[in-house]
């Protein structure tokens, strides 16, 4: 992880991250509705932004595993549209994070289209056992995400 990526303020609960993706045309069924493993695919593409865009150095000796993932469809997306999801920290253990995501569809403020939940797990991956969160890995966290109670 860099150093100069390492914020002071550490990761809380409540922080997020946002990331637009742009359903793409493949994405769709014949009813042009997104495909519900591609929500789970969108999901991994911001996990995936939020943690190489802290710095991260992926993989090394230690890193995150995802232990859960789930997804409520609330309505279909429909091709064309961009896609926002949002984490948001819910829980930080020991060894864990978990973070409740909305999937949204940009420029459409009427709710959710689908929502989820996630568990991220640090793994020490020579031991195969899970290892305290490192203090450096949350403040790298909390430098991409937006802090509780501003967005």
């Amino acid at each position: 992880m860099s150093q100069e990526l390492s914020a002071s303020r550490a990761l809380q609960v409540g922080d997020c991250h946002h990331v637009d993706l742009p359903m793409r045309w493949g994405d769709a069924d014949t009813l042009n509705h997104m495909n519900n493993t591609v929500y789970f695919r969108m999901m991994e593409e911001a996990r995936m932004r939020m943690l190489y865009g802290s710095g991260m150095a992926l993989p090394s000796a230690q890193g995150f595993i995802l232990a859960h993932a789930s997804c409520d469809f609330v309505r279909p997306f429909t091709y064309p549209c961009d896609v926002r999801i949002t984490h948001k920290v819910t829980r930080i253990g020991r060894s864990s994070l978990e973070t409740d995501l909305i999937l949204g569809k940009v420029g459409d403020d009427t709710g959710a289209y689908a929502q989820g939940r996630t568990v991220m797990v640090w793994l020490d991956y020579g031991a195969n056992c899970s290892a305290p969160l490192p203090d450096a890995v949350l403040r790298a966290l909390a430098a991409v995400c937006v802090p509780a109670g501003q967005g």
